[in-house]
């Protein structure tokens, strides 16, 4: 099927840049492949949020697509700022809009909003980096888990054993945002919910070989194992993927999210954060989980772009 151009976004002013080329490249070689004209926008490294934008609004002006790919993480991705960009030029894009995309950013925010909609989630406090108050701790246990409430991919995230360790969790959390979370470590099995339109996907876990699921375990090759679809009875299964639904809801998003969870000792999945544009390689866990439920990556990328069309199809499962 031949169905016009869209502008895949990558790169960008993020921690994460890197990540975003490898999910963009990848995006646009599986649009190829559908017959679409799929022209990559790589976003410089170096830009401010207000030169990203300038640069954002002019490329798409100069392309005038049919719709708009997200393929960009963290910073000026997931944040809402590109989301306005396109909402000001009035061309469809793939993903949550600009509101959604601010509130799922923001750790505190999200979180206030998993706790009204009857979601589990772990103690939290919320400090500053330039003047923490350690009395606001009081309450939790160690060990916690530091990270800037507005930082994708772990960065910046640290577990905290020994109130010794504090300090420096702090400070590096601090090189990321001055607004920072500090919660209780969740203890039991890591897990991850994805949506994908309206579907829930097979249930994720995550098995990292060190303690925490860290920047360098997620992108260091052999630094972690995944389960999927995870082996959990299905009962359990089922309450997973609610929760990852209902946060989904909570924070307003559309298209697609990736829901970090926590299974407790108690079986109970603790919701950390919501992830509106997970990372989208083909070898990442939003499209590994949909490849369980018989949807290739390139069957994911075109339904996403006719997401964004307002030209939803019934989907088209793979063989495989």
């Amino acid at each position: 099927m031949t169905a016009g151009m869209v502008a895949i976004l990558m790169g960008g002013p993020s921690e994460e840049h890197d990540v975003s080329l490898r999910s963009g490249q990848g995006v646009a070689e599986a649009l190829g492949r559908r017959g679409y004209r799929a022209m990559p926008v790589v976003i410089p490294r170096e830009l401010g949020t207000a030169q990203a934008e300038s640069f954002t609004r002019e490329a798409l002006r100069g392309l005038s697509p049919d719709a708009v790919f997200i393929a960009l993480h963290g910073r000026f991705g997931e944040d809402g700022a590109v989301q306005q960009v396109c909402e000001s030029l009035h061309l469809p894009f793939t993903g949550s809009d600009a509101a959604a995309s601010r509130l799922g950013m923001d750790k505190i925010a999200s979180r206030e909003r998993f706790v009204r909609a009857g979601l589990a989630v772990p103690r939290w406090r919320m400090v500053q980096a330039s003047r923490a108050d350690l009395s606001l701790l009081r309450g939790l246990r160690y060990p916690l888990i530091v990270k800037p409430v507005d930082q994708g991919s772990s960065i910046g995230l640290s577990k905290v054993v020994r109130p010794e360790e504090l300090a420096a969790a702090l400070a590096l959390a601090g090189t990321y945002s001055e607004t920072l979370l500090v919660e209780d470590y969740v203890r039991g099995r890591e897990l991850t919910v994805g949506m994908l339109d309206d579907m829930v996907l097979p249930v994720v876990e995550i098995r990292p070989k060190h303690q925490v699921f860290d920047f360098a375990a997620k992108y260091t090759p052999g630094m972690t194992a995944y389960d999927v679809p995870a082996r959990l009875p299905a009962a359990v299964a089922r309450a997973v993927q609610a929760a990852g639904q209902r946060a989904h809801e909570a924070i307003g998003c559309r298209h697609l999210s990736r829901t970090d969870i926590m299974l407790n000792d108690a079986q109970v999945p603790v919701v950390l954060e919501v992830n509106t544009i997970p990372g989208f390689t083909p070898t990442s866990l939003l499209p590994k989980a949909a490849a369980c439920a018989g949807l290739s990556y390139d069957d994911v990328c075109e339904r996403l772009t006719l997401l964004a069309l307002h030209a939803a199809t019934p989907l088209v499962r793979s063989d495989g």
